[in-house]
């Protein structure tokens, strides 16, 4: 498990130090060209406007008692090493995502931030309920924004934020990094890792959710004539997902998302 998030680390790592953005470069009628600013814009509205709605309802006063109760209607299974890992890993790897959205948000006047980030939050606060089920510490008990346990999460919000002030392009290229990073994290925790009914919901839901903030970023940059080449999960994967319409719903109650 060490190993395995150590090499995601320097992979990032090397990513970050050569990121590249590659504008389109087809020759466009002005008629395809309208047409074409006119889909990118369509998308960019729709993803604002899911967004907002998505982070509007985790602020619903039932959503806590929604999550709680639907974890806890789950059977209390025995936990392995892996799994006890997997939750405490998670439990800061959707801390650092919020984390990196409240920075940059606080940088770039671009809501796509800040909402993902409430998002984020509540992916987080899944993760709490969890290790509070199976009484398990927090590694992120007190935490403080942009201070990690984990080292290599560490290391990773230090170069995510880093790379996030060059520019909005940069920043925005962060954001859809850091969601391919979430979505290959957790199936690949789903494909082998677990197999407890609770935690493995719960990682599906937010993976749902991963998805969705893929969308968004991918509209803000496809918005902008940029592209992102997936360094995580596959191209194929990649192009199913921003090609399908945002899913709504987040599993736990009928009350949000």
């Amino acid at each position: 498990m060490e190993n395995y998030l150590r090499n995601l680390a320097l992979s990032t790592a090397a990513l970050l130090t050569m990121l590249v953005f590659v504008q389109c470069q087809k020759t466009a009628s002005p008629a395809e060209s309208a047409a074409s600013a006119t889909e990118k814009t369509d998308r960019l509205n729709s993803a604002e406007q899911a967004a907002a709605a998505d982070a509007s309802l985790i602020l619903t006063d039932s959503l806590p008692a929604c999550v709680h109760d639907k974890i806890y209607s789950m059977p209390v299974e025995p936990l392995s090493d892996t799994e006890r890992n997997v939750l405490e890993f998670v439990r800061e790897e959707e801390l650092l995502a919020h984390d990196v959205y409240v920075f940059l948000g606080a940088h770039y006047n671009l809501p796509i931030f800040k909402h993902i980030a409430k998002s984020e939050r509540f992916h987080a606060n899944v993760m709490l309920a969890l290790l509070q089920k199976y009484a398990l510490a927090d590694p992120a008990e007190n935490h403080q924004e942009g201070v990690f346990a984990n080292s290599d999460i560490q290391l990773l919000y230090n170069q995510f934020t880093e790379q996030g002030l060059l520019s909005l392009e940069d920043a925005l290229t962060v954001g859809e990094t850091i969601e391919d990073f979430d979505i290959a994290d957790l199936v690949a925790h789903l494909d082998g890792d677990v197999d407890n009914a609770d935690l493995g919901f719960s990682l599906e839901q937010l993976t749902k959710g991963s998805r969705n903030h893929l969308r968004a970023f991918y509209a803000h940059l496809s918005f902008r004539n940029l592209t992102y080449t997936p360094q995580y999960i596959s191209q194929e994967m990649y192009d199913q997902i921003v090609a399908s319409p945002w899913e709504t719903g987040n599993g736990f109650c009928d009350c949000a998302m």
